[in-house]
């Protein structure tokens, strides 16, 4: 008999891994495949946004990460550029000082390696109930109006196996032989060029001479060459460099070939470099990687949805590709539980697609954007605040309504917005009213709003209510006797005036809006 599972995942890394880490807090059993024998040990993104580390702060996590981190508080991004790290001086990118949205959040920035962040997760979701099988390759599926029919291989021993399932996720990647399958396409500029990466032991501070360096942008020995810092103490980078697959292949650079490189963008001629094995049991040195940029026409077909790089791609430069995929995952994992658990209609699982589609193709924009103020040559739309690309952007409500990004500052409660960090006190502890959202829908009143608690409690669909002081409410634009209906991701679905004749039906008629589900009548 074919297993059965509501929801597979096809996709072990960081966006794979945190749906089934949100799906398994939701009580959702899933099972993660993934083609690779184990995780990648190259660190790839290097930072959490702190709208990020909500997301994880949502999960029990955040203490984790910032033990995990590689800096601690205070921390900054210091790209600079140069012909070669020995130059006597660097260039700075042509960016604007930017806020990050630490400011409005109970989080800051989470400087913390790919693979380590991956391992938190891994370990994780596997205490939550996720099954996660490893060197297991999803090879066909089928789907109909019932679930998703898929057969999986094992890249071991080569034994297939069908599985039934409610819903698919395809968190696989640049290249997603999902979306492939599926005809869907994609827009945005298209490759730009691929790169070739390795992590290697070298002592570079004779380069560096004491001056901060996290990446450095190089034209040695050849343009679109990085060094990034992958310790403190300047002796692990990690060294990539493009390269043209028509006239190379990553088999041509071996160790010495890459350690000359290496040499080359340090400006060290005689250097030791030593090249490290990026996946766990392998002799795997160089991993190859494609740059480009492009958002998909649909992030969903039937049962399937598209997420992080299976859904949009564009150059690592502002850290913006994981942080996306990660709050991909953190909005598609709420609305599977309450579609699978019977609490919402069908019809929500459209909104993300709607509501992730625009942020995927704001975001591609500013990462082009500052790929050509640190890479050059310089093009995308105008640079907008990083605080507003990472958190401030707004998802659309019924009716319309304004979906420009706002600034974390602006952030004051709107339909459609991430709710306001407010410094709350819960049984004698400061937290955040961030704190209140997570498991379910919560209706946020003021002081006044002892009507909208009883309406909750009369509601078929389970909703938390809580009453919040007047200076907390006016921060989400509420008077006393008003109410906010807030998402288990954080963002407001309502809001309501004051002085409704009847909350019980207003707020009845908002959670059948948010979940799309007749009303409920009482």
């Amino acid at each position: 008999m074919p297993t059965r599972v509501p929801l597979l995942i096809v996709g072990g890394g960081v966006v794979g891994l945190t749906t089934a880490l949100f799906a398994a807090r939701h009580e959702v059993p899933c099972l993660l495949v993934e083609r690779h024998p184990d995780l990648l040990l190259h660190p790839r993104s290097r930072g959490l946004s702190p709208r990020t580390m909500e997301v994880y702060r949502q999960a029990g996590l955040e203490r984790a990460i910032l033990d995990a981190a590689y800096a601690g508080a205070g921390f900054a991004w210091r790209p600079v550029q140069a012909d070669t790290l020995s130059d006597a001086e660097y260039g700075v990118p042509d960016e604007p000082a930017e806020d990050d949205g630490s400011g409005a959040s109970p989080c800051g920035f989470g400087p913390i390696d790919q693979d380590k962040l991956e391992r938190l997760l891994r370990e994780e979701a596997r205490r939550l109930g996720a099954e996660l099988r490893y060197h297991t390759e999803l090879t066909g599926f089928t789907q109909d109006g019932q679930g998703v029919t898929a057969t999986l291989t094992d890249r071991a021993g080569g034994a297939t196996e069908t599985v039934e399932a409610g819903y698919l996720v395809a968190a696989d990647g640049f290249h997603s032989p999902v979306r492939h399958d599926l005809g869907i396409e994609v827009d945005g500029p298209g490759p730009l060029f691929t790169t070739m990466t390795a992590i290697v032991d070298a002592d570079l501070n004779p380069a560096v001479r004491g001056r901060a360096v996290t990446i450095a942008y190089l034209q040695r020995p050849r343009p679109f060459t990085i060094l990034m810092a992958h310790d403190d103490k300047g002796t692990r980078w990690v060294f990539g460099t493009g390269y043209d697959p028509r006239s190379e292949s990553l088999e041509d650079f071996g160790d010495d070939r890459v350690a000359d490189m290496v040499r080359a963008a340090a400006g060290l001629p005689g250097a030791q470099v030593t090249l490290r094995p990026q996946i766990p049991g392998t002799d795997l040195k160089v991993l190859g990687f494609p740059i480009g940029a492009h958002v998909a026409r649909r992030y969903r077909d039937g049962r399937v949805f598209l997420a992080g790089d299976a859904a949009h791609v564009w150059p690592p430069t502002g850290g913006l590709g994981a942080n996306t995929g990660i709050q991909d995952a953190h909005n598609l994992a709420w609305k599977l539980a309450m579609v699978l658990g019977g609490r919402a209609g069908p019809g929500l699982l459209d909104t993300y697609e709607r509501e992730r589609q625009p942020v995927g193709t704001l975001t591609m924009g500013q990462a082009l954007a500052r790929f050509g103020a640190r890479m050059g040559p310089e093009g995308g739309p105008p640079l907008i605040d990083y605080g507003a690309v990472s958190m401030g952007y707004r998802y659309p409500v019924d009716g319309g309504g304004d979906t420009a990004p706002l600034l974390p500052a602006e952030l004051r409660g709107q339909p459609g917005t991430r709710a306001p960090h407010v410094p709350i006190t819960v049984d004698g502890r400061e937290r955040s009213t961030l704190d209140l959202f997570g498991a379910g829908l919560v209706v946020l009143t003021g002081p006044a709003g002892q009507p909208w608690a009883g309406a909750a409690a009369t509601l078929e669909v389970p909703v938390a209510g809580h009453q919040v002081p007047a200076e907390v409410a006016a921060v989400y634009g509420l008077e006393e006797d008003g109410a906010s209906l807030v998402r288990p991701d954080g963002f407001v679905a309502w809001r309501s005036p004051s002085g409704v004749p009847d909350p019980a039906a207003a707020l009845g008629a908002a959670v059948a809006a948010a979940l799309h589900r007749p009303p409920d009548i009482r």
